[in-house]
This record gives structure tokens, C-alpha cells and sequence, in this order.
């Protein structure tokens, strides 16, 4: 007769299992949470402050309305 190995299955985690998984789930999306954030403030919110920033150095709201009033944009404006 041959020898067969026997080998050992390993045992099912029976308790404790949902809360190692919301650990492991929860742990994933704080640091996927995080990096879009920090992406999202470098990628989109801080150069539109820059843009706000740059048109408002040197915007000037009296010109603007002159101009749109010689344009003839206000109707209640003479």
C-alpha cells in the first residue's frame, strides 16, 4: 500500500469574521479618503484660488460697468 500525506485543512474564521473584514474595509477607504482629498486640494482647489486670486489683483468693478453701460447692457442706465 502507498503512503498517502495527509495534510490539514485550515480552520474557517467562525467569530470575529464581519469585524475583521469592516476593519480591513474601513482601514482602505480612510487612506483612499485621504489621498483624494489631498489630490483633489493640489490637482483642482488650489489653482483655481490662484486663478481667483490673479483676476481680483487687478479687477476693476467701476471699468467694467462703464463699459457695459456704453454698450447699452442696462436698460434702466442712461
Amino acid at each position: 500500500m502507498s503512503e498517502a500525506k495527509v495534510s490539514i485543512i485550515a480552520k474557517p474564521q467562525l467569530r470575529g469574521l464581519l469585524n475583521s473584514a469592516i476593519k480591513k474595509h474601513l482601514s482602505i477607504a480612510i487612506v483612499f479618503s485621504l489621498t483624494t482629498a489631498v489630490l483633489w486640494k493640489t490637482v483642482v482647489a488650489d489653482p483655481r484660488r490662484k486663478k481667483y486670486a490673479d483676476f481680483y489683483r487687478d479687477y476693476d468693478a467701476e471699468k467694467e460697468f462703464e463699459i457695459m453701460k456704453s454698450k447699452g447692457v442696462f436698460q434702466s442706465c442712461q
